[in-house]
């Protein structure tokens, strides 16, 4: 594909800090105080290579100012163990937060960086017994290691899903029952949540954008600690058509090909914005 945009200059993100948090995130710093909407989630809610990400368009459109503290490839664990952006989403009058995948997070096969999740940084003597042909140093990353595993032995591989799904949720509860404000989960993908009998699907699961291995049912148990879900899911032509107003160069054109783009962003504003005025 041609781009007319590969020329375009570099966006500055202003990247800023809050309190003793060590997590690095888009600015420009926000005030903590008054009413204000905290926004939790990964690369998406960050918004690489978009000059306007959905955050800062529903403050446009709804007049609700957002503080956004998403992260680059966050899971669960970029705030779990941070007390500072729990502190802030309990400032908040409302906490958004984007459904993140459950291999971006430490469990009982394995560990990630704690503020870089996406970076495997080692496995577990249980992973090592399950799969001693495998030369673990090799990985820098989840999700190339999880796709090798998988290629290597399926069957192995569904256990290991199988906890990680066990472990997404027991996390995400343990996150929710910290944030002492009202929470809308959003969900921002390529496709749909999983349902459990979309066997063809889950197949296929890894070459497919974030959030992976979550599915309907896990998000239906969360009913009760979360005020809302909201659904945005993104339709191939709209992650195109946006292509041509993001900021990338021509070495990042394969990542900035998978981010969802700005058209979608635009639609999760709209989805996002009436449900906030509602709330507030």
């Amino acid at each position: 594909m041609n781009y007319a945009n590969l020329e375009r200059p570099a966006l500055d993100y202003f990247p800023c800090r809050y309190g003793a948090s060590k997590q690095l995130f888009r600015g420009p710093r926000r005030r903590l105080e008054g009413d204000f909407v905290a926004y939790l989630g990964g690369t998406e809610t960050y918004g690489k290579f978009i000059d306007t990400p959905f955050p800062a368009l529903v403050e446009v459109e709804a007049g609700i100012r957002g503080v956004n503290l998403g992260c680059i490839n966050a899971g669960i664990d970029a705030y779990f163990n941070d007390k500072t952006l729990l502190e802030i989403c309990n400032k908040a009058r409302v906490a958004v937060m984007q459904v993140m995948g459950a291999q971006n997070m430490s469990n009982r096969f394995y560990a990630v960086h704690p503020r870089r999740n996406d970076r495997f940084l080692r496995a577990s003597s249980l992973l090592h017994k399950i799969y001693p042909e495998v030369d673990f140093t090799e990985f820098s990353f989840t999700r190339h290691m999880l796709q090798s595993l998988k290629d290597i032995s399926p069957e192995k591989f569904a256990m290991l899903r199988s906890e990680l799904k066990e472990a997404w949720l027991a996390r995400m509860r343990m996150l929710l029952s910290q944030i002492e404000r009202p929470v809308v989960l959003l969900w921002l993908s390529d496709h749909p949540p999983l349902e459990e009998d979309d066997r063809n699907f889950g197949q296929h699961e890894l070459a497919c954008g974030d959030p992976l291995f979550i599915d309907r049912p896990m998000l239906m148990s969360l009913e009760g600690k979360v005020t809302k879900v909201v659904e945005v899911v993104a339709s191939a032509p709209e992650r195109r058509s946006g292509m041509d107003e993001m900021h990338f160069s021509e070495g990042e054109r394969a990542a900035a090909e998978e981010m969802l783009g700005p058209v979608v962003h635009r639609r999760a504003a709209r989805a996002l914005a009436p449900v906030l005025q509602s709330m507030l």
